[in-house]
């Protein structure tokens, strides 16, 4: 929100009416984009056959998606006053380790940015860290990371789960069937198992805190595990 600048209550896209600019994204994602200075980032995941079905609504129904083919997942970025894609990264590519839920997708966490470094988090596909240009600086592997159904631990729903930056660290909260445990991601990496199920994690404090909650029951100080 800006002070100064008339705030609009409606929008239609097909009119129109208050809308800026329109650019289409391939693909399925529901993360939300994440905007640094003039620039706009966006995450989605991309079936290469084209045939991803996303079913929202009222229903119950625990069951996976038919979206198990390969994929595409990328970060793109976009211009902001104009919508022009800027560059557009894959950072993996293949079969997805974790079936996803007919109202999810394979693209659920949003990225996170200090303006520097972009990072992407794609579940089992891994966590991923870009430059403001689209330069790969590096990724890691955080193992399976099934979060579906607890009840029934077959029905596999897919990661949601994004992460936050925290001066040099990237922290994420990995909650998932079997061992859950919350991450963090620099020069070295480290992890505490917790038995949390909160869906998700935060900071608080000056300059995002002086420690990471999981849920109530866990705090750690992020600086008693940078390198």
């Amino acid at each position: 929100m800006t002070e100064g600048f008339k705030t609009p209550e409606r929008w239609n896209v097909e009119k129109r009416e208050n809308l800026k600019w329109k650019t289409p994204i391939p693909g399925l994602g529901h993360s939300s984009p994440v905007i640094w200075g003039n620039r706009i980032f966006v995450t989605t995941a991309v079936n290469e056959k084209g045939d991803a079905d996303l079913k929202v609504g009222l229903y119950g129904d625990i069951g996976a998606a038919n979206d198990s083919g390969k994929q595409r997942w990328l970060l793109i970025c976009a211009d902001k006053a104009t919508g022009k894609i800027l560059w557009q990264r894959t950072a993996h590519e293949g079969i997805p380790a974790i079936k996803r839920h007919t109202k999810a997708t394979h693209a659920n966490s949003t990225p996170a940015t200090d303006g520097q470094h972009v990072v992407c988090l794609f579940g089992s596909e891994g966590l991923f860290c870009f430059d403001a240009e689209g330069r790969l600086l590096w990724q890691k592997d955080l193992g399976h990371l099934d979060s579906g159904y607890y009840i029934v631990p077959e029905a596999q729903w897919g990661f949601g789960s994004s992460p936050i930056i925290h001066k040099n660290l990237v922290i994420v909260q990995c909650d998932v069937q079997g061992p859950s445990r919350l991450t963090g991601a620099a020069r070295k990496s480290w992890s505490t198992d917790t038995s949390t199920s909160a869906a998700t994690i935060c900071a608080r404090g000056r300059n995002f805190g002086k420690c990471a909650v999981a849920a109530t029951s866990l705090c750690r100080r992020p600086s008693r595990h940078t390198a």
